[in-house]
């Protein structure tokens, strides 16, 4: 667990609101745009996560699509690192690489550009939500394959329910998993 303390944690969470039957019936949406449109939140959401930057040794912080990225471009500013989008197949322009990876319902594919990341890079991987642990896996491969090495992976929210820190487990190859809230 993080060293986020408890009343930061209240905060945070008392800012995401459940929406019921989102996207479809059955499921329970976690929306955070509560938490974004509250400066006090945001800026604590922010700080959290950028002393985990800075904690685990991150040279770059990776955001992924669409999400990761509302959050981890401010962490990176504010940890004084750089920022590296990763993006559904087809919205980055010139080379990248890609990675395939498996869904409930099929397929995706997400890209990085490569050359902004080196051998000398430690990358913190952050999104909102950790769910089944897909997107992220497939980040973690796309990291390595770029040549860098994995400093660790933060989220907002792990829903612990749906496993996805297990999916996790081998492709984080001993780099930690920071949940600021698990439920």
């Amino acid at each position: 667990m993080t060293s986020t303390t408890e009343s930061t944690r209240e905060l945070l969470l008392s800012r995401i609101r459940d929406v019921a039957d989102y996207p479809k019936p059955g499921v329970m949406f976690k929306d955070i745009t509560p938490l974004l449109a509250d400066p006090v939140a945001f800026t604590a959401l922010t700080d959290a996560l950028a002393e985990l930057c800075v904690r685990h040794g991150a040279t770059k912080v990776v955001g992924l699509e669409a999400r990761g990225f509302i959050l981890a471009a401010p962490v990176a500013v504010r940890a004084g690192l750089g920022f590296v989008p990763v993006r559904k197949a087809g919205k980055l322009p010139g080379a990248t690489l890609s990675q395939a990876y498996e869904l409930e319902y099929g397929t995706a594919e997400i890209e990085i550009h490569a050359e902004d990341l080196t051998a000398e890079d430690q990358i913190m991987v952050i999104d909102d939500v950790l769910a089944t642990g897909g997107t992220a896996e497939a980040s973690l491969q796309l990291i390595r394959r770029a040549g860098a090495r994995v400093a660790g992976v933060a989220v907002l929210l792990e829903l612990g329910f749906l496993d996805g820190r297990a999916r996790l487990e081998s492709g984080l190859a001993g780099a930690p998993l920071e949940a600021l809230i698990r439920v």
